[in-house]
């Protein structure tokens, strides 16, 4: 079975990111789509540790020590880009300011809550930082995780096991089997894999999908 790779998913996160808008990546996966953005499009990336008009990740041997993300890898500042202080970029996050986040998870639930920062394992380190606060400021949510676990379970579920960040806040599901929206009616296919079909990618899913319209 063909699955989308990391970077195909990255890519295909940064195609539905509008001009003008501003984002915040999340820790991991998520921020690889900085590095899939258009040239031609204006798009503010902000960073919780107190980022703003963050641009892909520099080229080897170009890094700065000083310049980091809220994952603490470096990265660039775009032309007219700014950095503040910590608390500012909280306020930021939790004033509405934020068009998109875009989050990793263990679990999306049918009815879009979000659990992604403590799988309840006695040996995980709980990994919260300003995913609340992002979950609930910004004004769309997108997740980009693997569809199943390392297990073969599924990260798409009926409920959430896991402890949520929050509550009814994902719009849109990017996946390596799929792009899912998060609807008042259920969950919606818009995209499935190449090769894969809409009854087998089902099978995969702990939750029951709706075909596109």
């Amino acid at each position: 079975m063909s699955r989308y790779t990391r970077e195909q998913m990255a890519a295909r996160v940064a195609r539905d990111i509008p001009e003008g808008a501003y984002v915040n990546l999340g820790i991991g996966l998520p921020t690889k789509v900085a590095n899939y953005l258009p040239a031609d499009k204006e798009i503010f990336l902000q960073s919780e540790n107190g980022l703003l008009g963050m641009g892909p990740a520099p080229a080897a041997g170009e890094e700065d020590e000083d310049l980091i993300n809220a994952g603490k890898q470096p990265v660039t500042l775009l032309t007219g880009g700014a950095y503040f202080h910590h608390a500012d970029s909280f306020a930021m996050m939790r004033g509405g300011h934020l068009d998109i986040c875009v989050l990793g998870a263990f679990q999306v639930s049918a009815g879009g809550d979000l659990a992604n920062w403590h799988t309840g394992a006695p040996d995980a380190i709980p990994a919260v930082g300003g995913a609340m606060d992002l979950a609930s400021g910004a004004k769309q949510v997108f997740v980009m995780m693997e569809h199943q676990t390392k297990n073969g379970e599924s990260k798409i579920v009926d409920q959430c096991a896991y402890p949520l960040t929050g509550i009814g806040c994902v719009n849109r599901i990017y996946t390596d089997l799929a792009v899912i929206d998060v609807t008042p009616q259920g969950l919606q296919v818009l995209e499935i894999v190449e090769g894969l079909s809409f009854e087998e990618l089902q099978k995969l899913t702990g939750a029951t999908l709706r075909p596109a319209a």
